[in-house]
């Protein structure tokens, strides 16, 4: 389910019980080397809750312990230990404590300029299998270190550390070329009529290998992926063109640009239009 209109509003509500800790580019310049704009980890406890409704860089989640809730491809999805995520920029992004459980996890939340290309690719997992155990240990160790800097070097060590974990997960090495190509055509014809017959014909692959090897890769269905890819060139189209909507939404696939507009929505947090106006603004 979609976040409501209603709470689509700048959130961090911590509560007595969850405690935080957080290294930003102010305290420590040597993250804005990789484009970084913090980091951190937290042991959280309900009514802990974070709502941002206009990502402005790539995100990345690694549970190490307990479980919790983040708003993925326009769903609650949970997310338990030996789990990590991946948020792309320019999305609503939503977190969340569940009760009666503890959630410990570490973050990195990336902050690219607009000439630059998210770490994210086509490739890249929403929700997969991550071993959080060295991630944490390494932003720990920036976080004792910018604590009382004794040793500038060592903190740009830690930082290089922490942003090839990060890549580690959203470049995996392991993708079946296969499974990379098909993305790759597809985002070169996101108008085509993609299907799952059509999907697994272009990579060889039965439907149902298809179905399970995207579930174990990315955390997506296949045409669950299909709909990232679009909504992901929809929003590159709404922030760098002045196209009508219906133009977008037949360029991206959508011959009913109200079938269009409602996937975005469900998908991005706001209608295009929307979207469109506050990215202006």
């Amino acid at each position: 389910m979609s976040v409501p209109p209603s709470t689509l509003h700048e959130t961090h509500v911590l509560g007595r019980d969850t405690t935080e800790r957080r290294v930003k580019v102010e305290a420590c310049p040597a993250l804005g080397r990789q484009q970084i704009k913090h980091l951190g980890s937290v042991d959280a406890a309900t009514p802990y809750q974070v709502i941002r409704t206009d990502l402005s860089g790539t995100y990345m989640l690694a549970c190490f312990g307990g479980r919790g809730q983040i708003l993925l491809d326009g769903r609650w999805q949970n997310v338990g230990a030996g789990t990590a995520c991946l948020a792309p920029p320019h999305v609503v992004l939503a977190f969340r404590a569940l009760p009666k459980t503890r959630w410990q996890f570490c973050w990195v939340r990336y902050q690219q300029r607009p000439e630059q290309k998210p770490i994210i690719s086509s490739s890249s997992p929403a929700v997969a299998r991550f071993d959080a155990g060295p991630m944490r240990a390494a932003i720990n160790g920036l976080w004792q270190e910018v604590q009382a800097p004794v040793a500038p070097a060592t903190i740009e060590h830690w930082v290089d550390i922490i942003h090839t974990y990060v890549l580690r997960f959203a470049q995996p090495w392991h993708v079946d070329d296969r499974l990379r190509h098909l993305w790759n055509a597809v985002s070169a014809e996101l108008g085509a009529d993609w299907n799952l017959e059509k999907l697994s014909r272009q990579c060889h692959f039965s439907a149902e290998h298809l179905r399970r090897l995207c579930h174990q890769e990315i955390g997506r269905s296949p045409m669950q992926q299909v709909t990232y890819l679009r909504m992901e060139r929809a929003v590159k189209l709404l922030t760098t063109s002045n196209d009508k909507i219906e133009v977008i939404a037949a360029a991206v696939g959508y011959t009913n640009p109200f079938v269009f507009s409602r996937t975005f929505k469900k998908w991005i947090g706001w209608p295009p239009s929307d979207y469109r106006a506050r990215q202006k603004a």
